[in-house]
């Protein structure tokens, strides 16, 4: 597959692993897997005809590493970023003393008045590192990084979990946790 075909199939993943199975007629257990079968009918039902090796590939060369292969390779699922719901069963973990969250200037003022909010997900998404936060900021306009004072936020009694990628998960952050 070549990078503009990569990064097509790509999104299409994304939608239906992380927002709406139904458009490729496949059904995630409570964990959010599937099938690696099963999606790739579903893909191709849908129009979005995938192999096996294209299935692997997106997998392999997802710079975010979006996609997780079960250790048996039959399953498939998305590392976060779930509008439906899922329980990726990861267990809470004490977070690095900072963590990061990539947004765009116009979202500061509710931001500062009511912290960070997951929207239409299940969790707030931060990255260890302040580069990956910004790449994410970077997606809407001009990036704007805030600073989570992780280690108060858990002291406070606040969970973390971090996904496989490398993403740690928080319900909120209440506005007194951001630095700056």
């Amino acid at each position: 597959m070549n990078n503009k075909e990569i990064v097509r199939a790509s999104k299409f993943l994304s939608l239906v692993l992380r927002h709406d199975p139904a458009r490729a007629g496949i059904t995630l257990d409570p964990q959010g897997w599937v099938e690696v079968e099963e999606l790739l009918s579903g893909c191709r039902r849908a129009g979005r005809p995938l192999t096996p090796e294209g299935l692997r590939e997106i997998i392999d060369t997802n710079d975010k590493k979006r996609f997780a292969l079960s250790p048996d390779g039959l399953r498939v699922r998305a590392q976060q970023g779930h509008s439906v719901r899922v329980d990726l069963s990861l267990e809470p973990t004490a977070p690095p003393d900072r963590l990061f969250h990539g947004t765009v200037g116009r979202f500061l003022p509710p931001i500062r008045r009511e912290g960070l909010r997951p929207m239409n997900r299940h969790h707030v998404h931060l990255s260890p590192e302040e580069e990956t936060a910004r790449k994410v900021g970077a997606r809407r306009g001009s990036p704007v990084v805030l600073t989570v004072d992780s280690a108060r936020m858990h002291a406070d009694g606040h969970e973390f979990r971090v996904t496989g990628n490398g993403v740690w998960l928080a319900e909120s952050v209440p506005p007194e946790y951001l630095i700056g």
